[in-house]
């Protein structure tokens, strides 16, 4: 049988078992072994790929950063973090919907996950927002929202996997999704103060109340700081910060701050690993569907689509794939979609001359905003579920919030002077730049 027909057939598969309610890992290993059926394939292959996609070394960062999230959500120290969010913005218009942004800007330096953040600001700010008479719908939408940030800023999970998958320098990445994230942190708060609710504005919290809610967080804010400090003077890599931070929270923040939380840390390790086995068996699972579409030439066909209509043009390609992530991203979560198309995201970055960190950084902000868009939106949808509003609903809230997404990913796009500049400063190398032969300084590309 022909390539493109299985091809045809393997897509048709997993969309179908999932429009059923099969969960994303078994949808594609289904369209996966229909594919080995109908080709020269052998099962044992697809074994081995499932394998090969979960042994690698910067994967192992993935269930230490979502340990560092369960230790500080269930050791109550984001309580904290949310008090200073109040102290630095609760007087501003939208009261606590910017807190939530503000929340989600310093509680995404330290878990990286999207999820994550949900679960946190839905139970932190989810109640007291509702007594304050907003809107259910408008909660649901903004913390969804806000919860995106934690895929571009470092210590990313998303940019873990594409950096992992993708040979791309890790770090390189973080440093470059720090613009990005930041203007949807601060394009979120100038949405909630223009058209959002008002809500109950409190009175502006004077210099020593600030500096007492600066105090009160400062040890689990001084995770971020361990993070990007020990990898940007390379005392370790990203993949150790994982184990550093953990350290730290267990050593100090915990003892310091909730020592009767200490007898439950076990449980907190057994529910990071129970909800690490979630993105392993889907990384596993992608990576046998990405190498099935590598092996039948799936990508070259989609490449060869995209470079006929843009030529060698870097914006045009981006714009395309961009597109393209937008649809897939509604259907397929981040981790699954950066390790299936990798070898397609190879390829038209070497066609169009594209900074490889660069590119990173765009579709990992397009998928970012695939969380909140339909017919899957996994955070919008976790966050419906959490405030206790219909998805459909949630989903109208936040529909004029994607303004501020297309704003974001238009400007990684045609501005990546800006977005590498942050890399190129603290690690050029990470971005391809290369010392001068004149000893002094570096040679970056443009």
């Amino acid at each position: 049988m022909s390539a493109p027909i299985v091809l045809a057939l393997m897509s048709i598969c997993f969309l179908s078992f999932g429009y059923l309610g099969v969960p994303v890992p078994f949808s594609l290993m289904a369209g996966v072994f229909i594919g080995a059926l109908l080709s020269d394939v052998s099962l044992a292959a697809i074994i081995q790929k499932i394998f090969d996609g979960v042994d690698s070394e910067a994967l192992l960062a993935i269930p230490f950063f979502l340990l560092v999230g369960e230790l500080m959500s269930s050791a109550n120290v984001v309580v904290r973090i949310a008090n200073l969010s109040v102290s630095l913005v609760g007087h501003i218009r939208g009261g606590l919907s910017q807190v939530v942004v503000v929340f989600s800007m310093f509680f995404s330096e330290m878990s990286g996950s999207t999820t994550a953040d949900v679960a946190v600001m839905s139970r932190a700010l989810g109640g007291p927002m509702k007594r304050e008479g907003y809107e259910p719908a408008f909660i649901a939408a903004i913390i969804a929202s806000a919860s995106t940030i934690a895929a571009l800023v470092p210590p990313s999970i998303t940019a873990v996997v594409y950096g992992a998958v993708g040979n791309v320098s890790i770090a390189g990445l973080f440093m470059a999704g720090v613009v990005p994230g930041l203007m949807i942190g601060f394009g979120l708060m100038i949405y909630c103060y223009f058209f959002g609710p008002s809500g109950l504005r409190k009175p502006r919290a004077p210099l020593r109340q600030v500096v007492f809610a600066a105090g009160d967080a400062a040890l689990p804010l001084m995770i971020p700081v361990i993070l990007l400090g020990g990898i940007l003077t390379g005392w370790f890599t990203p993949t150790e910060a994982g184990v550093v931070a953990v350290v730290w929270i267990i050593l100090v923040v915990i003892p310091a701050l909730n020592r009767g939380h200490i007898r439950k840390i076990p449980f907190d390790f057994c529910l990071a690993g129970l909800i690490f086995s979630l993105p392993l068996i889907t990384i596993g699972a992608a990576n046998a569907f990405g190498w099935m579409l590598a092996y039948l030439r799936g990508a070259s066909y989609i490449a060869d689509m995209i470079t006929s209509i843009a030529g060698n043009d870097p914006h045009l390609i981006m714009l395309l794939m961009v597109l393209l992530f937008t649809v897939v991203g509604d259907f397929i979560e981040p981790v699954p979609t950066i390790i299936i198309f990798m070898p397609l995201v190879n390829t038209l970055t070497e066609a169009g001359d594209i900074n490889g960190v660069h590119m990173g950084v765009v579709l990992i902000a397009t998928l970012a905003f695939g969380l909140i868009t339909p017919p899957y939106g996994l955070v919008l949808l976790m966050a419906s579920k959490f405030v206790g509003v219909s998805f459909a609903k949630a989903l109208r809230a936040a529909l004029p919030i994607y303004v501020v997404f297309f704003a974001t990913i238009a400007f990684a796009i045609y501005f990546p002077s800006v977005v590498l500049w942050l890399p190129q400063k603290v690690l050029p190398e990470s971005v391809g730049c290369f010392k001068s032969p004149a000893g002094t300084g570096y040679i970056c590309p443009k």
